[in-house]
C-alpha cells in the first residue's frame, strides 16, 4: 500500500499549462504536446528535457501524413511508448486471429498477441492486447490521438498501461498491457462467468476508485467522461485498471465550472446535467461511478431493455431500496448467495445513491469516496450468517419486501422479481 500511495503522489503533480491542451471540439484538439506533460521536477528528476512540439489543429493533424505524425509522437514521447509497425503486430497476432481476439467496441477490435524481447531494444517479452481501430467505426483518429496522449503521459497503478501505437498509412492501432481477467462487465453479467465474491467487489471498486481520483487530484484534472463496466479491467489479482482514454477531456480552468462539449459516452451512465446541458465536470465521472456502484450490488446492467420497464433504467429502479438494509436486500445481486456484509452492502448502496443524486454538488469527491470503501473491507456481518438474507426455502414460501406500492419477492435460489402490490402491501 506505502508503494501505491507513493506512487499516486509523485504523479498528482500532472499540470498542463495550455488552455488549448487536448480539447476535444470539432475543430481543435491538442494545443502544445509538451506542456501537456508533467514538469521535470515534479515528475522524474531522471527524465532529460522535453522536447518541444509545435501547435497542431484538429485539421492539421487530419492532414498530416503517417509519417508526420509519427515523427511528432515520437519527439513528443521518447522512450516512453514504442512505435510499431503494423508487420510487426500483424506477426505477433497471427494476422489479427479471430482465435486471437479478446473483444470489440466502439473503437474496433481487440487481439491478444505476445511479444519476444527481441522485437524492440528494452521491451520484455509478454502478452499484450492490440487494439485495432475500425475505419467505419463510431470512433476514429481523434479518440485514437487521445489515447496516445493521455495514457502516453499518465502512470499509476490503476490506469491500464499503454506500452505503444502504431500510424501506418490509414491504419491506426495501440497496445497495452495484456489484463488477464478481461473486464469487469465480463465477470458480472456473463452467465457462464463465476459470481465475484463481495471482498472482490469492493477491492474492485477501490481500485477503479483509486484511478478516477489520480486523474481528478491533478491542478488540471482529467475527465474521464466513460466510466463502465467494459472500461474497468482486471489483472490476474483483481486488481482494476481504467482503460479506454478516447474520450477523456481536460477539466475547467480558471474561473471555469466546467468544459461544454459535445454528449459523448455510454447510456445509463452518462450524467443527467451532462446529457442535458453538455456540460462536464469531475461531478460527470461520480455519477458514472455511482452507477457502476449500483451494478456491484445487483448484478444489473446500467440500462437493460429486456426487463420490464420500470426495470429497465438501473438508477431509477434501485434508488427507492438504497437507503434501508431491509430492503437493499431485495435487490442485491442473488448470486451473492447472502454471502456479503449487511452493514457494507447498507453503506455501498449509500454511497451510491450520493453519487448519482441530480444535483452534482451532492455527490462526493473521490477521496471520500475510497475512505467509505475502504472502512468497509473488514467487515465480517456476513448476510447469510445474521439472518439478513433468505435461505433456500423447502415449503416454496417466499420473502415478500414493500416499497412504494411495489413487492419484491426473494424465493427459491433467492431471485427477485417485481410483482404487482396488492392493498395489503401499500
Amino acid at each position: 500500500m506505502k508503494d501505491t500511495k507513493a506512487k499516486k503522489n509523485s504523479h498528482n503533480s500532472w499540470v498542463p499549462k495550455t488552455s488549448n491542451c487536448c480539447s476535444a471540439d470539432d475543430h481543435t484538439i491538442f494545443g502544445n504536446f509538451s506542456r501537456c506533460r508533467t514538469s521535470k521536477s515534479e515528475f522524474s528528476k531522471n527524465l532529460g528535457p522535453l522536447p518541444s512540439f509545435r501547435n497542431l489543429s484538429f485539421s492539421d493533424i487530419s492532414r498530416s501524413s503517417s509519417a508526420r505524425i509519427n515523427e511528432d509522437l515520437a519527439q513528443s514521447f521518447g522512450g516512453d511508448l514504442y512505435d510499431f509497425q503494423l508487420s510487426e503486430l500483424r506477426g505477433i497476432t497471427h494476422n489479427f486471429s479471430s482465435n486471437f481476439l479478446l473483444g470489440e467496441g466502439g473503437f474496433g477490435r481487440v487481439h491478444k498477441g505476445y511479444m519476444d524481447e527481441g522485437l524492440r531494444v528494452g521491451l520484455k517479452a509478454q502478452p499484450v492486447a492490440v487494439k485495432l481501430l475500425d475505419i467505419e467505426g463510431l470512433q476514429g483518429h481523434r479518440e485514437w490521438l487521445a489515447e496516445v496522449i493521455f495514457l502516453g503521459q499518465l502512470r499509476h497503478p490503476n490506469l491500464v498501461k499503454l506500452i505503444g501505437y502504431c500510424c501506418e498509412d490509414e491504419e491506426r492501432l495501440l497496445v497495452y498491457e495484456f489484463m488477464p481477467r478481461g473486464s469487469l462487465e465480463n465477470h458480472l453479467f456473463k452467465r457462464l462467468s463465476i459470481s465475484l465474491p463481495w471482498a472482490t467487489r469492493l477491492k474492485i471498486a477501490i481500485g477503479a476508485a483509486k484511478g478516477l481520483a489520480f486523474l481528478h487530484g491533478a491542478d488540471k484534472p482529467v475527465i474521464y467522461r466513460d466510466f463502465k463496466t467494459s472500461n474497468i479491467l482486471l489483472d490476474s489479482d483483481f486488481n482494476a485498471k481504467l482503460s479506454d482514454f478516447g474520450l477523456a477531456k481536460m477539466g475547467p480552468e480558471g474561473s471555469n465550472t466546467h468544459v461544454t462539449t459535445r454528449v459523448m459516452g455510454t447510456y445509463g451512465y452518462a450524467a443527467p446535467e451532462y446529457v442535458s446541458t453538455g456540460h462536464l465536470t469531475t461531478k460527470s465521472d461520480i455519477y458514472s461511478f455511482g452507477v457502476v456502484l449500483l451494478e456491484l450490488l445487483t448484478g444489473r446492467r446500467a440500462m437493460d431493455k429486456s426487463r420490464p420497464k420500470t426495470e429497465q433504467n438501473l438508477v431509477d429502479w434501485a434508488k427507492p431500496y438504497l437507503a434501508s438494509s431491509r430492503r437493499l436486500r431485495c435487490i442485491m445481486d442473488p448470486r451473492l448467495g447472502g454471502q456479503y456484509s449487511v452493514k457494507g452492502a447498507k453503506e455501498v448502496g449509500f454511497l451510491g445513491l450520493q453519487c448519482v443524486s441530480l444535483n452534482p454538488r451532492d455527490r462526493p469527491k473521490m477521496p471520500a469516496i475510497i475512505q467509505t470503501l475502504e472502512s468497509l473491507q473488514d467487515l465480517k456481518d456476513m448476510a447469510i450468517t445474521y439472518g439478513q438474507w433468505p435461505a433456500t426455502p423447502k415449503s416454496g414460501r417466499v420473502v415478500a419486501c414493500s416499497v412504494k406500492g411495489r413487492r419484491e419477492v426473494v424465493g427459491f435460489g433467492c431471485k427477485s422479481a417485481a410483482v404487482a402490490a396488492s392493498p395489503r402491501s401499500k
